[in-house]
């Protein structure tokens, strides 16, 4: 689960971690307000979206060109910039072309930087240690740090029987350049970011970028927190944070059906049960030449009513020009799946093509199913022809 920026702020400073005073608004007139409560000379507006790169991103209906995040020296500039970037539709190179609409903003103070660094912790799945990543080059996407210079990324794997201890604090600060006051500040501050990042059960946060003040204080400029969903039954006063507005409806109405539904680009919808199989069908259907329009794991006890609640989430998009069914019954029997089809291809009255693969527990009753229904259903003996099979239907269908 995302978060905006301001919440992962608000929910770091309970922790210790220095950031700068700043407050959301979600007008014109909040945002005076807040700068007028934070006190000048100078501010930062910065656009609240679940994307990263608001800096560099445009707005799609500003002609002067000026980014999601701006620094301005009045009150006035501050009201006027938050009226021209309140609902207009910011794009990064994260959003797509489609970009996102600003619906808040975080009026921040002006800070006065002398260095910009990057710190990040995340949940390093070949080691299953929490791993700190540093790297001077702050304000940077650090994916293009790692593809240019990756030796300017320093990584530090903290071992979960001892947890975070001091010498690996001082590794980073000096891996950093910091020195003086500045270690201390950065230990600290490291220290802080650890903990809050342990208490959440967050799988990601990232600073970048970290700030050395003028006056050599380490302070996070910009605060991104992801948590592993498997861990908010703990937090609900984290899941309460949740933005729907800058999710998928599809994927939410997935999740309240028990669904692992995640909306891609392409136009073949795909229906599988068990997440590395539906990554498998999504590779082979792009080996065949097509492209998929969405992963989605129905689960191992998937029922009629779930099958059939699947089958309408793919159709919602309208770029779906034909479906693949891909199920191995193990726990699930292919009977059961097939009837869950054909229910949800009559109730939805199916318009394009659908290759069914089953394999499994039942299979031979599940395949008489589907032929018996009267639908026109293409049945797939493996996972290459069911691949071949749609890609081939939805190209003859829009010729």
């Amino acid at each position: 689960m995302n978060i905006h920026e301001y919440q992962a702020k608000a929910l770091l400073r309970k922790y210790g971690v220095a950031v700068p005073e700043g407050r959301v608004a979600f007008s014109a007139q909040d945002a005076a307000d807040a700068a007028s409560a934070i006190g000048g000379p100078a501010w930062v507006v910065k656009s609240q979206i679940h994307a990263g790169g608001r800096g560099a991103g445009r707005f799609s209906n500003d002609p002067d060109g000026k980014g999601g995040v701006r620094v301005v020296k009045s009150v006035n500039d501050v009201r006027e910039n938050a009226q021209k970037m309140l609902a207009s539709v910011l794009v990064t190179k994260q959003t797509g072309p489609a970009g996102k609409e600003v619906k808040r903003l975080y009026i921040e103070e002006g800070c006065d930087i002398a260095r910009e660094l990057y710190l990040g912790m995340l949940v390093d799945r070949t080691t299953s240690r929490i791993t700190i990543m540093a790297s001077t080059e702050g304000g940077m996407e650090i994916e293009e740090v790692a593809h240019r210079t990756p030796e300017k990324i320093l990584k530090v794997a903290i071992d979960p029987a001892t947890g975070l201890q001091p010498f690996h604090t001082r590794q980073i600060a000096f891996g950093l350049g910091l020195s003086g006051k500045q270690v201390g500040a950065a230990s600290k501050f490291i220290t802080a970011l650890y903990q809050a990042f342990v208490d959440l059960d967050a799988s990601i946060v990232e600073v970048n970028p970290l700030v050395v003040t003028g006056s050599g204080d380490v302070m996070a400029l910009d605060a991104k927190l992801n948590f592993d969903d498997n861990a908010l039954y703990r937090h609900p006063d984290i899941e309460k944070l949740r933005d729907e507005d800058e999710e998928d409806p599809a994927e939410i109405e997935a999740a309240k059906h028990g669904l692992n539904y995640v909306k891609l680009d392409g136009n073949i919808g795909c229906m599988v049960n068990g997440a590395g199989l539906a990554m498998a069908t999504m590779d082979i259907i792009k080996l065949y030449g097509g492209e998929p329009a969405n992963f989605l794991d129905v689960g191992g006890g998937a029922t009629q009513e779930r099958v059939a609640t699947a089958f309408k989430l793919i159709l919602r998009d309208p770029k779906v020009q034909g479906i693949l069914v891909n199920i191995f019954g193990g726990i699930m029997r292919c009977d059961v799946i097939a009837q869950g089809v054909v229910a949800a291809a009559r109730e939805v009255d199916l318009r394009v093509p659908l290759v069914v693969r089953l394999a499994g527990t039942n299979v031979d009753a599940g395949r008489e199913i589907l032929r018996a229904s009267g639908l026109t259903i293409i049945a797939a003996e493996n996972l290459a022809d069911a691949a071949d099979k749609i890609v081939s239907a939805v190209a003859a269908a829009h010729h």
